[in-house]
């Protein structure tokens, strides 16, 4: 195994083991997906079901390193698609989680920038591309989505989520 190939596996293994979630498959950055055929609850919710969709907000990211609208309420129970539409030059990506959560991601992702990933919360949007997550919001709270490309987090790409 190469040494690129032999890094990857063992950010990906650390992130699993950090984060307390099972290593998953790995996809390149750029593209939506599907939720996964079994979804996993999250303080912050569950992968939603795509024909249970109460409502699309569309969520701009750019290269300003920020979000809009950076701020969203969500009832309890919703299920919401999310389309980020990437208007920057560079790659952003969309992270649903707790603050706590978001920053110990970040941290590995500035460890191991490389790192590639792919859950049913977040999305990962290349230039001039869309990108969705499809959630329900079955945990009341507030939250938080970022991106978490090494620097865009620090510049403040992030929003948040009101859940009542």
């Amino acid at each position: 195994m190469n040494s690129s190939k032999t890094q990857l596996l063992l950010a990906s293994l650390a992130a699993a083991l950090l984060l307390g979630t099972q290593a998953q498959a790995h996809t390149a950055h750029g593209g939506s997906k599907a939720a996964p055929a079994q979804a996993e609850q999250k303080d912050w919710g569950i992968a939603g079901d795509p024909k249970r969709v109460g409502r699309t907000i569309e969520i701009r990211m750019g290269d300003d390193m920020r979000f809009a609208p950076a701020r969203l309420e969500v009832k309890l129970g919703e299920t919401l698609r999310l389309v980020a539409l990437n208007r920057g030059r560079v790659m952003h990506e969309i992270v649903i989680g707790t603050p706590q959560e978001l920053r110990t991601h970040a941290e590995l992702m500035r460890k191991h920038p490389n790192m590639e990933h792919d859950e049913p919360y977040m999305a990962h949007v290349s230039p001039g591309k869309k990108g969705q997550i499809v959630w329900t919001f079955n945990r009341a709270g507030e939250f938080e989505f970022a991106c978490l490309i090494p620097g865009h987090f620090e510049a403040g790409m992030i929003g948040r989520i009101v859940v009542r």
